[in-house]
């Protein structure tokens, strides 16, 4: 009768363990559903909104209806739907990246000084229009000859540039105050505005993914990710995001990232202002673009060419190794999937070339994957570029590869590669 009772206790223990692990997987993929269909939802709206004034204005550009040409005014209003658009997918793809699990982070020591100032210049002409005053204030500390914030620079422009986009975005009267000071062993960076406020309820529905405050929220474009993201992103580099609100007050948002007062610090590359739409450069560059799409091929070239740089472009990895063994370039920007042989492959096979062209500098141009950054940077490319590529990321990209390759040639060594 024992070893029966204790049967059917096992037993029982066993059906408990399996109702709750049913029950963890009936919310797991409930939970996934109700997320997918947020997304299906947000996107539907952006996407129909965004794509619905594109083709009006393309429409008009075109003749169709016996309009006449599209205003500057109407092309500017289709460049905003079209970049708000591509702002929406960028944090879709990059939500569901982190929600997996396959999310990666870089960490190197930056000056994050100089990254607010960057920011703050790009954000200050848009402030100025709605007579509002952005102003940034650093402790003289942090921006000394040492001392770094350690964490990925790219990521932690996205935040930033995120928060300080939404400060001026919400904020219509007043001002917003960007201030920088060290915190034990964190740098603390306040982004301060005097709009609406959000309640404690509503401060807590902003960062929950494809949630807006419809108050403040509404008929301003965006699917609800930003906060959601940028708080994700903060704790995968070590990090947090904070935040306090005060209706009819303001609100003050406080990213913190680790901080080593004895880091060598790598200066980043300045951000080109929105209004010139590209950097000025010391003398053109002969750039070999290896792209087996048309239309990605094309915008390269443009954005290039709008920086006065020369473009030779290969269709395919083999095509770009026959090229870089014949003709000499200043810089290779080669697309990380492409049939016959791919980035990495033209990558190691260019650096393995005799001559000048094996120790050009190599912007890697992917789609975002981390393994296949991994790939590209393994196998000789100097850094990475992921799409989709804007004017301002082609320059960056351009700048910091060129100021590597001058810095290599300097200290006549060879180029190590980063991200």
């Amino acid at each position: 009768m024992n070893r029966l009772l204790r049967r059917q206790f096992v037993l029982a223990e066993d059906r408990e363990t399996l109702i709750a692990s049913r029950a963890a997987s009936l919310e797991a993929a409930e939970r996934m559903a109700r997320s997918k269909s947020d997304i299906v939802a947000t996107l539907s709206h952006e996407i129909r909104n965004g794509l619905t004034g594109v083709a009006h204005v393309l429409a008009a550009a075109a003749g169709r209806g016996g309009r006449g040409a599209p205003s500057r005014e109407q092309l500017s209003a289709a460049l905003d739907a079209a970049q708000n658009l591509i702002s929406v997918l960028n944090a879709t793809l990059d939500s569901e990246t982190a929600e997996s699990g396959r999310l990666a982070v870089q960490r190197e020591a930056f000056n994050p000084v100089q990254l607010v100032d960057d920011l703050a210049l790009l954000d200050r002409p848009h402030a100025l229009t709605k007579g509002l005053e952005l102003t940034v204030h650093a402790d003289p500390a942090l921006d000394g000859e040492a001392g770094a914030a350690v964490a990925d620079p790219a990521r932690a422009r996205q935040i930033l540039a995120n928060l300080i986009g939404n400060a001026v975005k919400y904020t219509t009267r007043g001002r917003i105050e960007v201030r920088l000071e060290r915190r034990g062993d964190m740098v603390a960076i306040d982004v301060a505005d005097t709009g609406p406020g959000l309640s404690p309820d509503e401060l807590e529905r902003a960062f929950e993914p494809f949630r807006r405050v419809e108050r403040t929220g509404a008929g301003v474009p965006g699917a609800g990710l930003g906060l959601s993201l940028s708080r994700h992103l903060a704790q995968l580099m070590g990090g947090r995001l904070n935040a306090s609100s005060a209706l009819g007050v303001g609100s003050c948002f406080t990213l913190e990232l680790p901080y080593e007062a004895s880091a060598l610090r790598v200066e980043l590359p300045s951000t080109p202002t929105r209004d010139s739409g590209a950097v000025s450069l010391s003398s053109p560059l002969r750039v070999l673009v290896a792209e087996d799409d048309a239309l990605n091929a094309a915008m390269l070239r443009a954005i290039l060419e709008q920086l006065g740089h020369q473009v030779v472009h290969a269709h395919n990895g083999v095509r770009a190794v026959e090229l870089a063994r014949i003709c000499p370039f200043d810089l290779m920007m080669i697309d990380g999937r492409m049939p016959e042989l791919d980035g990495a492959g033209a990558a190691a096979a260019i650096r393995a070339l005799p001559g000048e062209n094996s120790s050009v500098p190599i912007i890697a141009v992917i789609g975002g994957d981390a393994d296949e950054a991994t790939e590209c940077l393994e196998a000789g490319a100097d850094t990475v570029l992921r799409k989709p590529v804007t004017v301002g990321g082609v320059a960056r990209a351009v700048a910091e590869a060129s100021a590597e390759d001058r810095q290599s040639v300097a200290a006549s060594a060879p180029r190590l590669a980063s991200a």
